[in-house]
C-alpha cells in the first residue's frame, strides 16, 4: 500500500511538472503566434528546455565561481595540481617531473617561463601524431594568427572546451538574464557563427580554428534564426548572407551575438550593400543564385524559405530610410548585442553603438583566446570592460609591466598582485601550456572577493617600435581619436599602422617613421597641417616618442587615407594567408608583413 502511494505521488509530481512545461511552452507559442512567428510545438519545447537548463547551469556556475573567489590560494593550487597530475605521464611532464612537484613555489622554480618558440617542436610532433607529448588525451589542433605575422599551432582539449562553456558561457548567460530583463522572454538569436573549418588531419586529429563557438552553436542551434543546413556552408560571405536572410524574415530577434564586434559590424555593412537583393529573396521566398552553395544544401535551405511579401514591404520602408539605428527598426524586440569590443575591437564596438546599433547596449562577456577562457565580465553596464579572472580555468601568474623586457624577473600570484598596477599575464592551462607568457598586458582595477578584476590594455606584439620607443596599441589609438576629433566632419572607421622599415623604398622618408593608413567617413582629404595633428597628439601622450621626434631620430608620421572597405579587404587577405577562421582572427593594427602593407598602399587615394 505504501509503495502504491509513493508511486502515485511520483506520477502526480511528474504530471504536474509536465503540465507546467506544456503551459509555459503554449504560453511561448501563443506569444510567438501573436507576433508573427509560427513554430512547431517541438521547436518551442526544445527552446524552453534548453533555456531552462542554461538558466539552472548559469545560476549554479555563478554561485560556484563566487565561492571559488573566497579562497583564491586553495583554488589556484587545486587547479594547478589537477593539470600537473593529469599530464604527469607526458613527455613534457616526465622531463619536468610533474609528479614530484609539491607546491606553487616548487612549480615556479622547476618550470621556466615560456613563449611560443618553447613549444614549436613539441606542437609539431603532436600534430604529426606523436601521443602524450604535452597532454595525455588526443587534442584538437588549432591554427591561430600571431601578432608577429605568422601562423601558430595551439591545442584544445575536452577540459578547455568544458571550461569555456561552464565557467564562461553559462556564467555570462546568468549575468545577461539578471541585467537585461528582455532576455527572460521567448526570443530568437541572430547568432553570427563562422563557417566550420574543422577537419581531420592526416593522422586522424581534428584540426582547424577555435571550436568553441561552433560547438556551442551546434548544440543550441534551435535558439537561432539561422537553420541547421547552414552549418554545412563553408564560404564566410555566403554564410553571412544566409544569417541576414533568415534574420530579416524573423521579427522576434532579441539578441545579436558574435565572437567579436568586427563580425557584427561587417554583417551590417553587408546588409547595407546588399539589402535590395536580400529583401527580394524575402519577398519571393528564394535564395540568391549568387551564392555558390552545394546543391543539396541549397535544396534544404530553399525548403525553409517561404514567400513573405508583407515582411518584404516592411523591410523596404525601414531600409530605405538609412542605416542609423537600423537594428532596432528592423527588430523592435531587439534589446542586446553580445560581442567582444575591447582591445583591437574597440573602434568596431564604438561604430556599432553610434551607427547601426544606436540605442542598444553592447555586452562584451568574455576575456578568452585560443589558449582558453581567462576571465568573465560580471559588470555589463560598466563602460570600461572589466573581467574577473576565473581561478579554475587558468593558473595565473603576473609579470610586472616594467619587467617584461628584463632578463631577471619574478612573477606574482593572484593573491599577490596590487590594484592599479599593470602586468603581463602568464598562464598554465589544460592544453599543454605551462607558465606561458601570453603577451597580454592587463591592469588590475580591483578585486571580487580575493580574485583580481582586470582590464585588458594591449598586446606586446602590437607595439610600434622603430627606435625602442614602444608605443602600444592603446596609446596610439587614444592619440588617434584625439586627432580625428580635430578634423571637422571626420569619423574613424578603421586603421592600421606599419613601421617604415618593412616598406623599404616605398616608405617615403629617410628617417624611421610610422606609416598610418586611415579609413575615414565624412572627409575625402586632409591637409598636411591636419595630418600633422596626429603626430602632435602622440607626442603629447608619449614623452618617449616626443623625445625621439625632437632629436630627429624618428621622422614625422606619414598619414594616408585608404578607400572604403580597404582594411576589411586586408582582413580577408590575412585570414586566407594564415587559414584563420573569422571567429579566431583579431585584426592586426601593426602590420609586420610587407605584402600586407603594399596592399594598403595600393588602396590609398590621399
Amino acid at each position: 500500500m505504501l509503495r502504491s502511494r509513493r508511486r502515485c505521488g511520483v506520477v502526480f509530481v511528474m504530471l504536474a511538472l509536465l503540465a507546467v512545461v506544456i503551459a509555459c511552452v503554449l504560453s511561448g507559442m501563443a506569444f510567438l503566434w501573436t507576433n508573427g512567428e509560427n513554430r512547431t510545438l517541438f521547436s518551442l519545447l526544445n527552446q524552453y528546455v534548453a533555456t531552462r537548463i542554461l538558466i539552472w547551469l548559469g545560476k549554479r556556475q555563478r554561485r560556484k565561481l563566487n565561492e571559488d573567489t573566497l579562497d583564491i590560494q586553495r583554488v589556484q593550487w587545486e587547479t594547478l595540481l589537477k593539470r600537473l597530475r593529469k599530464n604527469a605521464d607526458t613527455l613534457y611532464g616526465r622531463q619536468h617531473q610533474f609528479s614530484s612537484i609539491k607546491d606553487k613555489d616548487d612549480f615556479c622554480r622547476r618550470i621556466p617561463l615560456t613563449t611560443r618558440e618553447h613549444y614549436t617542436e613539441l606542437l609539431e610532433n603532436t600534430a604529426a601524431g606523436v601521443e602524450k607529448v604535452l597532454v595525455t588525451e588526443k587534442p584538437v589542433i588549432l591554427t591561430t594568427s600571431a601578432t608577429s605575422g605568422s601562423s601558430n599551432l595551439v591545442l584544445s582539449t575536452k577540459d578547455t572546451r568544458a571550461e569555456f562553456f561552464f565557467q564562461g558561457e553559462a556564467v555570462c548567460a546568468d549575468v545577461r538574464r539578471q541585467t537585461f530583463t528582455g532576455t527572460r522572454s521567448p526570443q530568437r538569436i541572430l547568432w553570427l557563427f563562422p563557417p566550420s573549418l574543422v577537419h581531420q588531419s592526416g593522422v586522424g586529429l581534428p584540426t582547424g580554428p577555435s571550436p568553441f563557438t561552433f560547438s556551442i552553436t551546434n548544440h543550441m542551434l534551435h535558439l537561432c534564426t539561422t537553420p541547421p543546413p547552414a552549418l554545412r556552408v563553408q564560404c564566410e560571405g555566403d554564410l553571412l548572407y544566409l544569417h541576414l536572410l533568415f534574420a530579416l524574415k524573423n521579427l522576434q530577434i532579441g539578441v545579436v551575438e558574435s565572437s567579436s564586434s568586427s563580425n557584427v559590424l561587417y554583417a551590417f555593412r553587408t546588409l547595407q550593400a546588399r539589402w535590395e537583393e536580400l529583401v527580394d529573396d524575402v519577398e519571393f521566398g528564394r535564395i540568391s543564385t549568387r551564392l555558390a552553395l552545394d546543391p543539396g544544401v541549397r535544396a534544404d535551405l530553399e525548403r525553409l524559405v517561404k514567400p513573405d511579401p508583407g515582411r518584404a514591404a516592411e523591410l523596404r520602408v525601414q531600409l530605405s530610410q538609412g542605416f542609423q539605428g537600423v537594428a532596432r527598426r528592423l527588430w523592435p524586440r531587439l534589446h542586446l548585442v553580445v560581442a567582444m569590443d575591447s582591445g583591437p575591437e574597440q573602434i568596431y564596438g564604438e561604430l556599432l553603438r553610434t551607427l547601426y546599433c544606436k540605442g542598444l547596449p553592447l555586452y562584451s562577456p568574455l576575456y578568452a583566446g585560443p589558449e582558453g577562457l581567462i576571465g568573465v565580465n560580471l559588470w555589463p553596464l560598466r563602460e570600461a570592460r572589466n573581467f574577473l579572472l576565473c581561478p579554475r580555468s587558468m593558473f595565473c601568474e603576473f609579470l610586472p609591466e616594467e619587467s617584461v623586457d628584463m632578463e631577471q624577473f619574478c612573477t606574482f600570484l593572484m593573491d599577490q598582485v596590487e590594484q592599479g598596477h599593470s602586468y603581463e599575464l602568464v598562464i598554465t592551462n589544460a592544453a599543454g601550456l605551462y607558465r606561458y607568457r601570453t603577451g597580454d598586458i592587463v591592469k588590475v582595477v580591483g578585486f571580487h572577493n580575493q580574485s583580481p578584476v582586470v582590464e585588458f590594455l594591449y598586446r606586446r606584439g602590437e607595439m610600434l617600435n622603430v627606435r625602442g620607443e614602444e608605443v602600444s596599441e592603446a596609446l596610439f589609438l587614444s592619440a588617434l581619436k584625439k586627432a580625428v576629433a580635430q578634423w571637422p566632419g571626420a569619423t574613424l572607421v578603421d586603421y592600421c599602422c606599419a613601421e617604415s622599415g618593412i616598406l623599404e623604398d616605398s616608405s617615403g622618408g629617410a628617417q624611421p617613421h610610422y606609416q598610418v593608413f586611415l579609413e575615414l567617413k565624412g572627409v575625402r582629404n586632409l591637409t598636411e597641417e591636419q595630418r600633422y595633428k596626429l603626430d602632435c597628439s602622440l607626442q603629447r601622450d608619449s614623452a618617449i616618442y616626443k623625445s625621439f621626434r625632437i632629436k630627429g631620430s624618428i621622422g614625422p608620421m606619414k598619414v594616408q587615407l585608404v578607400s572604403e572597405g580597404a582594411i576589411q579587404e586586408l582582413r580577408g587577405c590575412m585570414m586566407a594567408f594564415w587559414n584563420i577562421s573569422p571567429n579566431e582572427f583579431k585584426m592586426h593594427r601593426v602590420i609586420r608583413y610587407k605584402g600586407h602593407a603594399d596592399f594598403l598602399l595600393g588602396k590609398t587615394f590621399s
